[in-house]
C-alpha cells in the first residue's frame, strides 16, 4: 500500500494542511489563480500553498493536485467510531468520512474492498481523513460496543458512549457476521414506503442524533 495520498482540488488540500498532513508537492496549470483563490477561502494556510506550488498540468476539472503522506495508524477518539460494513462507492466512503469529521466522531473504519484513502474517497471528503482517524479493518474493535443500524431495529435512542455504529453496505445492508456481533440493533424512523437512505445521508443523520442526544453511561 502506497504512503502517497492523492489531493485532487483546493479544498482537499486546504483541509489537509489544516489538520497536519505533510504535504510534499501541489501542481496546477496557473498557481496564481489557485493562489488568489486560496487567499479568498482558505487565507489560514494560503502561504504554506503558496510555497508548494509549482506550474503543472493537471487531470480536468481539477485546478490543483498535490501529494501528501498518508498518516500513521491513530488512536481512536471518545466519540462514537463509525464502521462501514463492506462499503461499494469510494464516493459515499469519503462523504460519509466528511460527516464523521464534521460531527466530532471518533474515527471512520471500513470492512472490505474499498480504501478510505483512495483519490475518490479522499475527494469526496474534501480531504477530511487527516481530520480524525481512517483505517481499513478486518473487524470491528472488540473493545467498545457495536451497535448496528438497521432500518429493522429498535428507534435510535440512548447508544453506549464511544460505540461504533455499524452501517450497511448501499445495496446488502450488513452482513451476518456484525449482525450476529452486535449489541444493539437501532434503525432511524422513516415513512412508509422509504427503504432506506443513501449511506453518506445515514451516517450524518445518526451521528447528529447521537451527539445531539443521551447516551448511555
Amino acid at each position: 500500500m502506497s504512503n502517497d495520498v492523492v489531493l485532487e482540488g483546493l479544498h482537499p488540500l486546504k483541509h489537509a494542511l489544516r489538520f497536519g498532513a505533510s504535504v510534499s508537492r501541489a501542481v496546477a496549470p496557473d498557481p496564481g489563480a489557485v493562489l488568489a483563490l486560496a487567499r479568498e477561502l482558505a487565507p489560514d494556510v494560503a502561504d504554506r500553498i503558496a510555497a508548494l506550488l509549482e506550474q503543472g498540468e493537471v487531470r480536468e476539472p481539477f485546478d490543483v493536485v498535490a501529494w501528501a503522506r498518508r498518516p500513521a495508524p491513530r488512536e481512536l477518539g471518545d466519540g462514537p467510531v463509525v464502521l462501514l460494513d463492506g462499503p461499494r462507492r469510494l464516493g459515499n466512503v469519503g462523504a460519509a468520512v466528511r460527516v464523521a469529521a464534521a460531527a466530532g466522531a471518533g474515527g471512520v473504519l471500513v470492512r472490505g474492498d474499498a480504501d478510505p484513502w483512495h483519490p475518490a474517497a479522499v475527494r469526496g471528503a474534501a480531504g477530511l481523513q487527516f481530520a480524525l482517524p481512517v483505517e481499513r479493518v478486518d473487524a470491528a474493535p472488540a473493545d467498545r460496543a457495536l451497535v448496528a443500524v438497521d432500518p429493522a431495529g429498535e428507534p435510535l435512542g440512548e447508544i453506549p458512549a464511544g460505540a461504533v455504529l455499524a452501517f450497511g453496505a448501499e445495496r446488502h445492508g450488513l452482513s451476518a457476521e456484525i449482525r450476529d456481533r452486535a449489541d444493539l440493533t437501532v434503525g432511524l424512523p422513516m415513512r412508509p414506503g422509504v427503504s432506506s437512505l443513501n449511506l453518506a445521508t445515514a451516517v450524518a443523520a445518526v451521528l447528529y442524533v447521537v451527539r445531539l442526544g443521551p447516551t448511555r453511561a
